[in-house]
């Protein structure tokens, strides 16, 4: 009896690892795909928009950054949608391949000095075909995951598809190194930036042949058999006013500033070593990149440490503690980039490189703070039936709108006011917002159960 007790506990815990590394593996892709054009927008600015003014060129590049992320919230609706009625396996096969071919198809596109102003319309329709496969994507693997986790452990295994969006943006930056690297400068800036995109097609057939070999949740299909499944979930999801109070709670008091946080302590940390201290391009993305390789367990710490005290408590002292830190640290980056500001737009000679990595660790340990436990926070708070709709939605408007929006708005007032911290004041507000809310209005379900 023993042994056949332990076969089965063995055989569960080989079976959720499967349903983990199938997930993750699609959605670091699809995170990979979504974070390239961030990583370049540099490069891409000086391609698809008017030549002659530099500040506004990238102010461009990152408004249409910034529509792939302000489109999320409809691929989370129309998604959600999908996953709620047919089921989550389908909804998150279909955002894969919409991803991978609006990605490839980006390092297919002519340029401005080819085209004119089709360029960056073209670019535009790609960027928002990733934004609306990503809304749907994210959710579906964080419910399938989270309905195949056993009781007390969803937030350390959930924690693990947490890691694939720092994951995605370091495989990135790896990518792109390699290929600067070993092109050289001229052709990377010529042609060589095209291929992290054309790289995309080959890892999304190769996840996408993953997770065909992958079954339905067993929460849901148990929900199907017993005939609960909703009808609506969008009715159900946001007409429902108990439900609706938990969408819109879970969004101020939680995702809105775990979406800032995540934001400006990668991308913003990024533009800013970049157009701010003018640190070389491949040193700074070296620094992150170092960064989030180190700060990347911590998610999984955090995420296990969430099943044993609570997601609220770590989830706002993540958001309270960033709040407070970020202008003395990106002092502190100021200090030792070796930025000169009698000479501001001058490479800096000597910066001191660990401590620019130490600065952007800290901000990666805030995200993995308020990241790590967030999908189990989320799912724990609907019900199967709406599950994947209601959880998604305050997702991507906290991270694709108010998160999305960082390095656009923190750019646009360092350029309009020259105060080089103007631009922390915007995820600041927002952190400090979702604390109060959150703190206050927020009830724990870290004991909720699903399984008998």
């Amino acid at each position: 009896m023993a042994t056949t007790t332990t076969n089965s506990q063995i055989s569960e815990k080989s079976k959720i690892w499967k349903v983990i590394g199938a997930s993750s593996a699609g959605t670091l892709i699809e995170w990979y795909d979504f974070y390239i054009f961030g990583s370049l927008a540099t490069i891409i600015s000086a391609h698809f928009f008017p030549h002659g003014n530099e500040t506004v060129a990238l102010l461009s590049t990152l408004a249409t950054f910034a529509t792939g992320f302000i489109v999320r919230p409809f691929g989370a609706l129309v998604f959600g949608r999908i996953g709620d009625v047919v089921g989550r396996k389908y909804a998150f096969m279909v955002t894969l391949l919409i991803m991978g071919l609006s990605t490839t198809l980006i390092g297919l596109l002519p340029t401005y000095d080819q085209v004119g102003m089709l360029a960056p319309i073209l670019l535009l329709l790609m960027r928002l075909l990733q934004g609306l496969a990503l809304g749907g994507e994210y959710g579906g693997a964080a419910t399938y995951v989270a309905e195949h986790s056993p009781d007390g452990k969803r937030g350390y295994y959930t924690s693990f598809i947490q890691t694939t969006a720092t994951l995605g943006l370091f495989v990135s930056l790896g990518v792109i190194l390699a290929t600067r690297l070993g092109l050289g400068e001229d052709q990377f800036k010529s042609f060589g930036w095209r291929i992290p995109f054309l790289l995309s097609v080959v890892l999304v057939i190769f996840s996408y042949f993953i997770r065909m070999r992958m079954q339905e949740s067993p929460v849901f299909m148990q929900m199907k058999a017993e005939g609960k499944a909703s009808k609506s979930p969008l009715r159900d999801s946001f007409m429902h006013p108990e439900n609706r109070r938990l969408v819109i709670l879970s969004l101020l008091g939680a995702t809105m500033g775990q979406g800032v946080v995540w934001y400006t302590g990668q991308f913003y940390a990024l533009y800013y070593l970049q157009t701010v201290l003018k640190i070389d391009f491949v040193m700074a993305n070296k620094i992150i990149a170092i960064a989030l390789l180190l700060g990347t367990p911590f998610f999984i710490v955090f995420g296990g440490l969430s099943d044993k005290i609570g997601r609220k408590k770590i989830i706002m002292a993540g958001c309270l503690i960033a709040a407070v830190s970020y202008i003395p640290i990106y002092k502190a980056m100021e200090f030792y980039s070796g930025w000169d500001a009698a000479n501001p737009t001058a490479t800096p000679l000597n910066p001191n490189v660990n401590m620019l990595i130490l600065m952007v660790w800290i901000q990666v340990i805030f995200v993995t703070m308020v990241y790590g436990p967030i999908a189990a926070f989320l799912v724990e708070l609907f019900p199967t039936n709406i599950r994947y709709t209601s959880m998604s939605l305050p997702y991507h408007i906290g991270n694709g709108v108010f998160g999305g929006l960082v390095p656009f708005i923190g750019t646009a007032l360092v350029a309009s006011t020259g105060n080089h911290f103007a631009g922390l004041m915007y995820p600041i507000t927002i952190a400090v917002i979702t604390f109060i809310i959150g703190t206050l209005f927020i009830k724990e379900r870290t004991d909720v159960k699903w399984h008998s």
